[in-house]
């Protein structure tokens, strides 16, 4: 049976139902996208602007150079977790890194944050199985797979940076992401000026005008406008994967179908490649998830098309960091590239090597066992990884002194 074939058994054939999309429905959801694409990098602009115009050193105490690096870890995963997207939080992180009132450095752990959160979506979706316990098992395992892998890199990687700030004072991913953003921005992003900026400037200054026409001013007008660009950029994205999802859907499980079994680095580029398509990592690895628990498809199949999602997923990001402009465009670009470069070094470190490889889905084959006896375990490995582990980070950084 053939993986299209397993899951029209199971839901409504959505497959059947794209085929019949025509070349102008086609043409017109691009053109949606288009337009909800220049709207997200406005309200990437208007976080920016609006943030920017509170003054230097608003956020000084919540994100501040100074804050202790749990801290910045727990507000990824937290608000990756709470919006159900790390796209959105990475997003909200390169505004917020190119106004100039988040340092690259702290901005790192809450991208790495971020990597961690996103998998609690595919987790949750495995839950749909939970009555049937063998079936159970392997979407768990399937789902967790993703959340091994990220948690490892978290815990290889972060560490690693940490001690390469303090012995250099910039950590691994911070100075070769500042290399390759000074080559492609220019020194510090001074002399860089967005081809786009005009068109970006034209929306903001819009969306600034409707605010005061509102009746906001000063402080408060720059407050609202922060805060209707991350609007804008949740309600764009949400509205990207919906239109991307309905258009590319049918093509997806073609090609999942027809290239699951063609090896790691072939299927990490289809992970590559889906993701990119609908914009959302978590649609990706859920997708494979009641793959899994039919049993279509096998968990080594499954792990590098996660894999490749956590790659696809940096697309979003990187497109974030072209609204800047000026000074603030290289630590725009310098963010975004942190966290590709993120997922890229993870892979290298934990994929590649053949004695490592398996480490996540020994993980996940162990704990999916815990859950398949007792569905309370499973819940409880939701709440406590995604949860209670942010709280005791937090402790944890309050411990060290750094201050929550």
């Amino acid at each position: 049976m053939s993986v299209s074939q397993s899951q029209h058994a199971g839901r409504p054939p959505v497959a059947d139902a794209d085929a019949s999309v025509t070349g102008l429905q086609i043409l017109w959801s691009m053109v949606r996208v288009v337009i909800l694409l220049y709207c997200f990098l406005v309200g990437v602009e208007a976080l920016s602007s609006g943030i920017k115009s509170l003054g230097s050193g608003v956020m000084d105490d919540a994100l501040g150079a100074e804050t202790n690096p749990f801290v910045g870890l727990v507000i990824g995963i937290l608000a990756t977790t709470l919006v159900q997207s790390s796209s959105v939080t990475t997003s909200l992180v390169v505004g917020l890194v190119g106004s100039g009132q988040v340092s690259v450095a702290a901005a790192v752990p809450i991208i790495m944050g971020a990597n961690i959160g996103t998998t609690v979506t595919n987790t949750i979706a495995s839950m749909a199985h939970a009555a049937r316990s063998v079936e159970f098992r392997r979407a768990f395992a399937a789902a967790t797979c993703h959340d091994f892998f990220n948690f490892l890199a978290v815990a290889v990687l972060l560490p690693v940076e940490l001690l390469g700030r303090a012995a250099f004072g910039v950590g691994p991913l911070e100075g070769l992401s500042g290399t390759v953003a000074g080559l492609l921005v220019g020194s510090g992003g001074a002399s860089y000026h967005s081809p786009l900026k005009s068109a970006f400037k034209a929306g903001v200054k819009g969306l600034s005008g409707a605010v005061e026409a509102i009746g906001f001013s000063g402080t408060a007008a720059a407050i609202a406008l922060a805060i209707a660009g991350a609007i804008i950029i949740f309600v764009t994205l949400a509205l990207i994967v919906r239109v991307m999802r309905v258009l590319v859907l049918a093509r997806i499980e073609v090609y999942i179908n027809r290239f699951l079994g063609a090896g790691g680095p072939v299927a990490m580029l289809v992970g590559v490649l889906v993701t990119v398509s609908v914009q959302s990592s978590s649609i990706t690895t859920s997708l494979l998830v009641p793959l899994a628990g039919a049993g279509i498809v096998t968990l080594g199949q499954i792990y590098p098309i996660t894999l490749g999602a956590n790659i696809g997923t940096t697309v979003t990001a990187l497109l974030a960091s072209m609204a800047a402009s000026g000074s603030g465009a290289g630590v725009a670009v310098q963010i975004a590239l942190v966290h590709f470069f993120f997922n890229v070094v993870g892979i290298l470190l934990l994929y590649v090597p053949m004695p490592v490889r398996d480490v996540p889905l020994k993980g996940a084959r162990w704990l999916a066992g815990v859950a398949a006896r007792s569905r309370r375990w499973a819940v409880a490995y939701v709440l406590g990884m995604f949860y209670a582990l942010p709280a005791v980070l937090v402790m944890l950084g309050r411990w060290l002194g750094g201050g929550a």
